[in-house]
């Protein structure tokens, strides 16, 4: 390995000024600080903690905590469709398994290079022109998007909408740490106000035509409604709440398996990644809402009447609150604002499904929205607590 990072080094001189290939010092750079520990340490003077760790790390933290609901979720895309072309009719044997997983594989991969190949395209031209490192934030972006979009999104659609979230919601406020929106989400909010047909709630698990597969037993057209959509549409959800975090159901492909999910926040959690005040306040203020609505709703609204519990298993809520409620660059900051955070979260959640019939997942506006409040809940709470300072300042010299 010495010998391997010796060779590495020497081949960099020719990124480094004066060398042949300086121009594209930011390439190497993102690679070297990928594949290497850092080798440098801060240089200003002050207090300073010298590890081996950096953003990049605490990114493949991330992205490893994704990773179960990735299997799961292509294991379901595969699922769904022998289950829709009659395949499961006599159980799931351990073949069936493999044809599944191998099924959705294919189905969710090419997605998964769109976004990286897109996206991290991007940021490497920027950061070349503006003769800055690479941003590591995309590591977690780019693996995220393929897991809250509808399998059936066309590919270029999903290219321009990385595009468009990483230029517009990330770049142009000054790039990794300066964004205020969670930019995952920016590109699905892009691809439901762009192209509204493709980002229904139904998540289609085989293609109209069936031109997925290698076995030439599809079905023409074939969709699968989601839990919410159907409550949306005054169908009544005939799945418990161990089918519901199972995960065996429709869905995007991330966003089904509850227990895929919390694996993940259990890691985020441990390696302290995450904010656990986050996460418990949007399951919190969730499901207190949903609660309400069941006690006080309207008796002919569904979604009103649904369980509380059933909320919280439901679309993508989990998936919201665990990945991108807790993301550290657009959520609150303060101790006490990451619990009115995510709690609000939570509450608009709920609020969109219940009385927006036409959106039957609220999760995406709801953090979206909160980003925006971010910075005003983290305001709030610093100058209450200047003022509780002030104030006990003022008493302590009256006596």
């Amino acid at each position: 390995m010495e010998k391997l990072y010796a060779i590495w080094k020497k081949f960099g001189k020719n990124f480094e000024e004066g060398g042949k290939l300086a121009k594209l010092s930011s390439f190497y750079d993102a690679f070297d600080t990928f594949l290497f520990t850092p080798q440098t340490t801060a240089k200003k003077n002050g207090t300073h903690i010298h590890d081996g760790s950096d953003s990049k790390r605490t990114m493949i933290i991330v992205v490893l905590a994704l990773v179960p609901a990735l299997l799961f979720g292509m294991f379901n895309v595969g699922y769904q469709h022998l289950l829709a072309t009659g395949q499961l009719a006599e159980g799931l044997t351990c073949a069936l398994f493999w044809k599944a997983f191998g099924f959705g594989l294919l189905a969710v991969l090419p997605y998964i290079l769109v976004s990286y190949i897109v996206g991290l395209g991007i940021e490497f031209v920027v950061a070349q022109i503006k003769h800055e490192e690479v941003a590591e934030g995309y590591l977690v972006t780019g693996f995220i998007i393929p897991l809250i979009v509808p399998i059936n999104t066309p590919l270029w659609q999903v290219a321009i909408a990385v595009a468009f979230a990483v230029i517009f919601a990330k770049e142009v406020f000054g790039g990794t740490g300066y964004n205020i929106f969670n930019v995952a989400l920016i590109t699905r909010a892009f691809l439901f106000f762009a192209y509204p047909s493709s980002m229904t709630g139904d998540k289609m698990f085989v293609r109209d035509g069936g031109t997925w597969g290698w076995d030439g037993g599809l079905v023409d057209g074939y969709t699968c409604a989601t839990p919410l959509t159907q409550l949306a549409t005054g169908t009544d959800v005939q799945l418990s709440f161990w089918d519901m975090a199972n995960g065996l159901i429709p869905g995007s492909v991330g966003e089904t398996c509850l227990w895929a999910i919390l694996l993940g926040a259990c890691l985020l959690l441990m390696t302290g990644v995450a904010s656990w005040k986050t996460m418990l306040s949007v399951f919190a203020g969730g499901a207190l809402t949903a609660f309400l609505f069941n006690k006080f709703g309207a008796a002919d609204n569904l979604v009103a009447q649904y369980p509380w519990y059933m909320h919280l298993v439901s679309g993508g809520f989990a998936f919201g609150a665990v990945f991108m409620a807790t993301d550290p660059v657009t959520s609150a900051r303060t101790e006490c604002g990451k619990w009115i955070y995510g709690f609000l979260i939570g509450l608009v959640a709920v609020l969109v499904r219940v009385l927006n019939p036409g959106y039957p997942e609220g999760m995406m506006l709801a953090i979206l929205l909160m980003n925006a409040f971010a910075p005003l809940i983290d305001w709030c709470v610093v100058q209450a607590n200047i003022n509780k300072r002030a104030k006990r300042a003022t008493v302590a010299d009256q006596k």
